[in-house]
């Protein structure tokens, strides 16, 4: 089962390591990156009131991190093939828990939002070292298998963060959603430093690795400029409920937006050696279709749960715990919706799921935006909302296999990277505007006298419209990929190496 040739340093223990005990490792940590994002999301309400978030600012709680883990994400990717699993591993999983460790200290809202955007960082370089422990230890049918086990509980991660996050928070204190990443983090790290072995994918089963056969540097300079010319466009969305879309402000920070993103764009094109983002991706209809509709439907995704865990505890009066039972049905759904969609693609192909998946968030929705301040639960929250799960789980598998549908099996890995990044960024934008669009109702209402609750709900009935209307974008979006089969073409199983059947975390994990 383990590969002796990706080895490249003694066991530390000098004793032949269990397989199991690896994949523990991986999945230890990835249960711990997924779990950050839903953990978070029940505790916002206590975080915005105890820290004193502005409305739009408390958005930042979920942005900064989801901002930072895209724009660095392919960066930690690279870094894991060239640098090895070990090295990349301790460096991620050492960030990730040290910036946990200082949000929860945090007294002010700068405090918090420079720690999660930190643990952002570390979690986009520690996310692809776990996937590269297990293509570097399983191969063949144990890789499947170990796949299998990683994706689950990365799907798990999403799931369990919502109960735990109420539980901590309302038990304890909302800082234990990021002190809880401290003892996890430390038994990571001990198992680490005494099991894992460095190793790095072979040479000829990645992309990392150019043409002319040299070693590649990291584009650093494409994370950072991407990074910061998205922070930048959002920060200008998000600050127009002050200052107006033709202010001198906001048209600056706008333009400083425009010439970062110009020269991410210059560097990946003509600069870097082995680009962060690959253009030549885009020129297949399959993968410029599946990144498009992925930026779409995480645009909608994300702002479902940051709206919803504040519609349930700010409007309906939920306390913590209660909140985040109320999003285990919804959890569920997306696990049904992940094993529909992953029998249908075999037998209908993927534009199906695409074009029902899309249609059916759309519908969920718009039932979703006819709540008011008094709407109970089983009557106006659990039918749309499970609707809406059920949909993004449908659309897990057929995103994953357009996204790679047609690219050379040494690229597979890094599309599927670029996809979940498509995710990442729709998610950070979608939530700015959907954010910003819903304040100004809430706003505009309470002008006009009326009450908080009523304004409140107003804001996020509008916000899910929006994203209804996103979901529709999605659909007409689906129509640009081709009519594939169950296996992407050019990419079948047995012409590709065991280091390139890789594939993304769940779609819907990290949103749960």
């Amino acid at each position: 089962m383990t590969d002796p040739h990706t080895a490249d340093a003694p066991t530390p223990t000098g004793r032949k390591v269990p397989d199991w005990v690896i994949l523990a490792i991986a999945c230890v940590a990835q249960f711990m990156v997924v779990l950050d994002v839903s953990i978070v999301n029940v505790a916002l309400p206590s975080i915005g009131r105890d820290l004193h978030y502005s409305p739009t600012g408390l958005q930042w709680v979920v942005n900064a991190y989801v901002l930072t883990f895209a724009g660095f994400l392919l960066l930690g990717g690279r870094a894991a093939d060239l640098f090895g699993r070990r090295r990349v591993y301790m460096f991620g999983l050492g960030l990730f828990t040290l910036a946990s460790l200082v949000g929860g200290f945090a007294q002010t809202t700068a405090w918090l939002t420079a720690a999660r955007a930190a643990q952002g960082v570390g979690g986009a370089f520690l996310s692809p070292a776990t996937l590269t422990i297990i293509v570097t230890t399983f191969s063949g049918a144990r890789m499947a298998k170990a796949l299998g086990i990683w994706s689950a509980v990365a799907g798990a991660g999403g799931a369990a963060g919502a109960i735990l996050g109420g539980v901590l928070t309302a038990g304890i204190s909302w800082r234990w959603v990021l002190f809880v990443n401290i003892p996890i983090g430390a038994a990571a790290m001990f198992a680490a430093l005494t099991y894992l072995t460095e190793a790095r994918r072979p040479a000829g089963a990645t992309a990392a690795v150019g043409q002319s056969g040299r070693k590649p540097r990291l584009d650093i300079a494409g994370a950072v400029t991407v990074t910061a010319g998205l922070g930048a466009l959002i920060y200008a969305i998000v600050g127009t409920d002050t200052h107006p879309w033709g202010s001198t402000r906001t048209l600056a920070i706008l333009a400083v937006a425009a010439v970062l993103l110009a020269v991410f764009a210059v560097i990946q094109l003509r600069v870097a050696a082995t680009p962060l983002v690959p253009f030549r991706l885009f020129r297949s209809r399959a993968v410029s279709g599946a990144n498009l509709v992925m930026f779409l439907v995480g645009a909608a995704f994300f702002a479902f749960w940051y709206f919803m865990s504040l519609y349930l505890q700010n409007v309906l009066g939920y306390g913590a715990l209660k909140a985040g039972m109320a999003f285990v049905p919804m959890a569920v759904a997306i696990i049904v919706g992940a094993q529909v969609s992953a029998r249908m693609l075999s037998r209908v192909g993927v534009r199906p799921g695409l074009v029902a998946g899309t249609l059916l968030a759309a519908g969920g929705f718009l039932w979703l935006s006819a709540i008011d301040a008094h709407s109970g639960y089983w009557s106006h929250i659990f039918g749309p909302g499970c609707l809406i799960s059920l949909a993004l789980g449908l659309l897990f598998t057929p995103l994953a296999s357009a996204a790679t549908s047609g690219v050379h099996y040494s690229e597979a890995g890094l599309a599927s990277g670029v996809l979940n990044t498509s995710r990442q960024v729709g998610g950070s934008l979608g939530l700015a505007v959907l954010a910003t669009v819903a304040i100004d109702r809430t706003s505009s209402l309470l002008r006009h006298g009326d009450a908080n609750h009523a304004a409140l709900t107003s804001g996020y009935s509008i916000a899910f419209v929006v994203a209804a209307g996103l979901c529709v974008v999605a659909f007409l979006s689906s129509l640009i990929v081709p009519a594939l089969g169950s296996a992407p073409r050019g990419t079948t199983a047995p012409e590709r190496s065991a280091a390139d059947q890789v594939d993304t975390p769940p779609i819907g994990a990290e949103m749960a």
